[in-house]
């Protein structure tokens, strides 16, 4: 079905679990795509597939090498493999996001499909990939992709830097979202699979020299960016504000889960206690208001001891005092932090919670 029509005249399509988006005319294209990537002057669409095949299932390659994947997936689409780029994703192409911003000539609009629960991570995280991996399966990735059209002229260079400034929109829309790493205690940047293609229209009278933070086209990729990923995320996972109001949320990514607060807790309670009932009175008290806020001023005092803005020595009594307030509001005795590690922060807080679950519900 179409979509929509850009006002560079292209028309946007989804079909065969793709979006395509066919050129009126020629385009400068930068991309990060395996098919046709790089810098383009010749190619007549660009498109973003679903390559997941359903729950549960692998995603094979239908030839030797992705690429080889890709032109397949391409001549299927109709499209000529030697003058298209694309992405593959999990992601559905149901759940795209479309959004464009304009001022006065100059219209910018991002199409966009993402997810970042499987393997969303922070720029600089361990890495485990570098041999090269069995050709014959594609891993399933929590990829954002994006793809943003710039209606104006302008050289290959500014064009990269445009690149630039999408893919900081796309992590500020993350940042702002509080999405964690799968794999450290920071904050995802992205996903460990993300890909854009950025076009511009050679046709525009509008010639453009500069897409940073300080032109009107950095601002305007910037806006349409970040409403777009924020909006395929919320369509894809649900990851929204709303859901992000959360104590489990905002401290999972330093390792404190469901699991581990039920384990302490029985513990305590020499395992006599049902687990489910624990459950329950724990998601109860995982959106309350209070202490939503007060893990949120926590767990940034954690931020700023892993980024070194402060010494653990400096945020252990600022952490007591959180723990003395907290604990006072909900009736339970303060733990105390035991030292001026991490883990001694979390330790503290965990008991927090446990105490105010049994104080709470008397579970």
């Amino acid at each position: 079905m179409k979509l929509c029509t850009l006002s560079t005249g292209d028309d946007v399509y989804r079909y065969y679990k793709s979006i395509v988006l066919m050129f009126a005319a020629e385009r400068k294209v930068l991309s990060t795509a395996v098919l046709n990537g790089g810098y383009q002057e010749n190619l007549t669409a660009v498109f973003n597939h679903d390559v997941n095949p359903g729950a549960g299932m692998a995603c094979t390659l239908r030839a030797p090498t992705y690429e080889g994947h890709m032109r397949l997936i391409a001549q299927e689409a109709g499209l000529d493999p030697d003058t298209v780029s694309g992405m593959g994703t999990a992601a559905s192409m149901e759940n795209v996001s479309i959004k464009t911003e304009s001022y006065q000539t100059l219209t910018v609009t991002a199409l966009v499909t993402g997810g970042v629960e499987v393997n969303g991570g922070r720029v600089g995280d361990p890495a485990t990939h570098f041999q090269p991996v069995d050709k014959s399966v594609i891993y399933k990735p929590g990829t954002i992709n994006i793809m943003l059209v710039i209606d104006a002229d302008m050289p290959p260079g500014t064009l990269a830097r445009a690149l630039v400034t999408c893919t900081e929109a796309k992590t500020a829309a993350l940042q702002e979202l509080m999405a964690g790493s799968n794999y450290s205690n920071g904050l995802a940047t992205g996903s460990g699979t993300d890909q854009s293609i950025v076009i511009a229209n050679p046709a525009s009278p509008l010639y453009l020299e500069s897409a940073g933070k300080h032109s009107k086209l950095g601002e305007l990729i910037g806006r349409a960016v970040k409403q777009a990923v924020k909006e395929a995320l919320l369509r894809q996972t649900g990851l929204s504000p709303a859901q992000q109001h959360s104590v489990l949320q905002r401290i999972k990514r330093f390792g404190v889960k469901e699991e581990n607060l039920w384990q302490e807790y029985a513990a305590d309670n020499g395992g006599n206690v049902i687990k489910p009932r624990f459950l329950e009175h724990l998601y109860q008290l995982d959106t309350d208001p209070q202490l939503v806020t007060y893990t949120s001023l926590y767990v940034h005092l954690l931020d700023q001891f892993l980024w070194e803005l402060l010494s653990g020595e400096e945020i252990r009594p600022a952490g007591n005092e959180l723990l003395a307030l907290v604990a006072g509001k909900f009736g339970v005795p303060a733990p105390v932090i035991a030292g001026p590690e991490l883990e001694d922060c979390l330790q503290a807080w965990t008991r927090l919670v446990i105490r105010i679950v049994r104080e709470k519900y008397s579970c």
